[in-house]
């Protein structure tokens, strides 16, 4: 489209009318393109504001190696990823949470002691949690450990490793 390549050219040097006509010539593409990647209209919506801000951010990044619209639908897809990681995150995020208040409540109903450690061990990947628990309160060697898990025991390791540094940052940030 060679009237596409001059509002390009024109919208890199900061011309927004350019700019502006890129925009509305590609909006209902990426639209329709996001409609069928996420089934969720209001999404596709999100995403389409969103890949456009970002184009209008970084035009001047556009190197026209490949088409204008394949490049706004790279921005549209990696946007698309990145807030599904970042859902994905929330809702492990609150299960952990629920999981946590849940056995809370239960020390409590048993009139038991919930330590602030355990507290702290519930902020943890269940990978560190883990390990550490079968290092630290049931004194597994690293080998038994990889050997429960199926890992080497250079992972269990690490594991242990990292998870006691967070609780050591969270503990020293709890004092503080």
């Amino acid at each position: 489209m060679p009237q596409e390549k001059d509002w390009i050219k024109k919208a890199k040097k900061g011309d927004s009318a350019a700019l502006a006509l890129l925009i509305q010539e590609h909006y209902s593409f990426v639209f329709k393109y996001l409609v069928k990647v996420t089934m969720d209209p209001r999404t596709a919506e999100d995403l389409t504001q969103d890949t456009m801000l970002k184009c209008m951010e970084n035009i001047a990044r556009y190197d026209g190696s490949s088409a204008f619209s394949s490049w706004l639908i790279t921005i549209a897809t990696r946007l698309f990823i990145d807030k599904k990681r970042r859902r994905k995150r929330e809702q492990q995020w609150l299960a952990n949470e629920g999981n946590t208040r849940l056995i809370r409540w239960h020390f409590e109903m048993n009139q038991e002691e919930w330590p602030e450690l355990l507290e702290l061990l519930a902020q943890l990947s269940e990978e560190q949690r883990i390990a550490i628990l079968l290092k630290h309160y049931y004194g597994y060697s690293y080998d038994e450990i990889g050997a429960i898990l199926a890992i080497p025991a250079g992972t269990v390791k690490s594991r242990v490793a990292y998870g006691l540094r967070e609780l050591r940052k969270e503990l020293d940030q709890h004092e503080s």
